[in-house]
């Protein structure tokens, strides 16, 4: 009988429990939605490229929507004023990230800056980013290597004049050398190293499963009690490229220790230098250990490499489909440059309709079409709905980017419209929010910017661009895949063909 008694006892409780969770979330006022499937909420709704999925719910449902990510509750905002609320009026509530496994495995246990939580580990994080690492100052003493490194470029795209090559291949490795010597104070990953801690190759295949990886949707983060299964393979791959990364990292950091205890008076000349400095400093009010070091020094090498490569090749994509563009940006660059120099960082300011064709391709192609998710630290409401505590909240930037009440002809690639309308890039005008804006805008946008102009500038002023035959310019696939950032799916190949007098070519 006792233990009749206690078991319905218990049983009671359990009633009551359940009964109040129901009735307190029917008392919430949830943004609409469609209804979610058991365990699996609404992830059936979400294809291969969840922007363009969750585009199409938001034409449905409205510019807030919620969904369920398995027993994850997320809420979307896809225009410029839902933009606003989450990144700007409540940006201090939305400013932490959820729980992932790619911040545990990639982010060195979320001690990056891109996964860390919102509190005083972040905002020390943050100040480091904007006070040290990508001051004015700072990114003024490197110019040097940025001229060396694009010229560099310019010189092996002579020599492939005439001939199809694989844009990326030299993108990347030229983002890859200046972000390399910025950072890592040399070029750890020439081709003419004798043995190599990582293969140049190999090291950019690891910056594509990186940025891959921390992109997709990892059901093990939505479901717990199924993580263990690793189901789409994902925390394997994830543990792999740590592994990889780890292992250059630790090289990385020893010959800068090893080089600041030889050298009497040694004085810092990259990033890491600073970090390691940063790290002996007892005044920080969170020490910096050394996997935050390398968490901060990854975050630098892929968010340095893979933006810029991206953005600039899908200018290309872009300009190679409409070359009445690219005659545009011609004529402005013959005008303001003329035919006997390259062009010049200092030159970005005369040369609008340039920053005009970066931007459109930005808004057509947004580095990070779904900014990195946020989220809600306490219970709030946005638009008279009810966001609780632990929700995840995106922003689609890719849809605010096609909204038709403030593009024309929103799906067609236009730079002109850049010259109308005057909207920057910086996190202040919510139409276009390539870095993202807030607090967790990308703390190294002002370098992004200068590696993007200046290489897209002095690829169409010293270049022709065409396609290989027999390819048409409706041939060219433009379709991407999704990531943290979104690249083309079929690598881009083209044909660049002087443009300048020869001389002007022997840098």
């Amino acid at each position: 009988m006792e233990t009749q008694f206690w078991f319905s006892c218990l049983s009671l409780i359990v009633f009551v429990y359940v009964l109040t969770k129901v009735l307190r979330r029917e008392k919430l006022n949830l943004p609409p939605g469609p209804r979610p499937w058991p365990v699996i909420g609404n992830l059936n709704l979400i294809g291969p490229l969840p922007h363009r999925s969750i585009h199409e719910l938001a034409q449905k449902y409205g510019p807030l929507i919620h969904l369920k990510f398995g027993s994850a509750s997320v809420v979307v905002g896809s225009n410029v004023e839902m933009a606003k609320v989450f990144l700007k009026t409540m940006d201090v509530n939305f400013a932490s990230r959820p729980v992932t496994a790619a911040g545990k495995y990639t982010g060195y246990n979320y001690t990056d800056i891109t996964w860390a939580p919102y509190g005083p580990y972040w905002r020390q994080a943050r100040r480091m980013c904007l006070m040290e690492l990508f001051s004015a100052k700072r990114l003024e003493s490197y110019e040097y290597i940025r001229i060396e490194e694009m010229n560099s470029l310019l010189k092996n795209m002579f020599k492939c004049c005439g001939q199809p090559i694989l844009v990326k291949d030299y993108l990347s490795t030229v983002t890859l050398n200046v972000i390399s010597r910025m950072v890592l104070g040399k070029r750890y990953l020439d081709k003419d190293i004798e043995n190599p801690v990582v293969a140049p190759q190999e090291f950019k295949k690891m910056l594509d499963e990186l940025f891959l990886l921390n992109g997709v949707i990892n059901v093990g983060d939505l479901i717990p009690w199924i993580s263990f299964l690793d189901l789409q393979g994902y925390v394997k791959r994830m543990k792999i490229v740590h592994k990889k990364f780890d292992k250059f990292l630790e090289h990385v950091l020893d010959e800068h220790q090893e080089r600041r205890r030889s050298i009497e008076g040694y004085v810092s000349r990259d990033m890491v230098d600073v970090l390691l400095e940063l790290a002996e400093d007892p005044t920080l009010e969170v020490k910096l250990e050394r996997h935050g070091v390398k968490g901060h020094i990854l975050d630098l090498l892929a968010g340095g490499t893979e933006s810029s490569t991206v953005t600039i090749i899908w200018a290309i994509s872009e300009l190679l489909k409409q070359p009445k563009y690219f005659k545009k940006a011609t004529e402005e660059l013959d005008r303001v440059i003329g035919r006997n120099r390259w062009v010049k960082e200092q030159d970005m300011p005369n040369l609008p309709y340039i920053q005009a064709i970066m931007k459109e391709t930005m808004r057509l192609h947004p580095i990070a079409p779904i900014l990195t998710p946020r989220l809600a630290r306490e219970d709030c409401k946005v638009a008279g709905y009810d966001i609780k505590k632990g929700t995840q909240v995106f922003v689609n930037v890719w849809t605010i980017g096609l909204d038709p009440s403030i593009w024309e002809n929103p799906t067609e690639f236009n730079p002109d419209r850049f010259i109308k309308k005057p909207i920057d890039v910086r996190g202040h005008d919510f139409e276009l929010l390539p870095f993202g804006a807030g607090r967790r805008m990308c703390p190294g946008y002002s370098l992004g910017l200068k590696v993007i102009l200046s290489s897209l500038a002095n690829l169409i002023h010293g270049f022709n661009w065409k396609l290989p035959d027999p390819m048409k310019p409706e041939d060219l696939n433009m379709e991407e895949v999704f990531g943290l950032s979104v690249p083309r799916k079929v690598p881009l190949v083209a044909v660049p063909e002087p443009r300048l007098p020869l001389e002007v070519y022997n840098l």
